[in-house]
């Protein structure tokens, strides 16, 4: 089983996070706006300096170059970034196929990133993760500018495939019934540390 360990983890003001995560575990972190939760994640994935160690297996972050670390623990944005200028161009041939859940047309991959809404943007940008066959995924706010009907339908389609694929998710969420929904486990930003919110299943 895939295990992910955050040990002592300190980014920003946040200090001291331990964590250990298995495959299928979907873990949602909630927290007032600037408290660190994207810089959290952001550590994570090696993209921001931190201290403390992240340990995916037997692999060291750190031990691995970042590129290929993050070939195996995605993280995808609020604000995705896209390099190329039509969005098929960002996914391997095998791959462009769309699930119906994301309630976007197959020409979809053939649209000009520049006229995406930020909606589009966001389910083509957790399409384009799972794509790559990560092991973990980091999600921070996946579904925020999505409508209560479009939300629910990604979060459904996004479980079938965390289970299927027995992904390990750290899910930065603000909507307590999403968190409800989704998680296995709920912790909060409380000042500068993360706290376990008991209640959550």
């Amino acid at each position: 089983m895939t295990t992910l360990t955050l040990d002592n983890i300190s980014v920003g003001a946040l200090e001291g996070v331990n964590l250990s995560l298995h495959g299928g575990d979907i873990v949602c972190v909630s927290g007032p706006s600037g408290s660190g939760k994207s810089r959290l994640l952001r550590a994570v994935a090696d993209l921001d300096p931190h201290q403390g160690t992240v340990v995916l297996d037997a692999m060291q972050q750190g031990s691995v170059p970042g590129h290929r670390w993050r070939r195996q623990v995605m993280l995808v944005p609020a604000d995705s970034q896209w390099w190329h200028e039509d969005v098929g161009a960002h996914f391997e041939p095998e791959h462009r196929s769309l699930p119906g859940a994301l309630g976007l047309p197959p020409e979809a991959m053939d649209w000009a990133v520049s006229r995406l809404s930020s909606g589009e943007r966001q389910r083509l940008a957790i399409a384009r993760a799972l794509a790559r066959q990560p092991r973990v995924l980091l999600l921070d706010e996946p579904t925020a500018n999505l409508d209560e009907d479009m939300t629910r339908q990604v979060e459904s389609w996004l479980l079938e495939e965390i289970r299927a694929r027995d992904l390990i998710v750290i899910w930065i969420a603000h909507d307590i019934g999403q968190i409800e929904r989704v998680a296995s486990r709920h912790y909060r930003i409380q000042g500068n540390t993360l706290e376990p919110v008991h209640g959550s299943h």
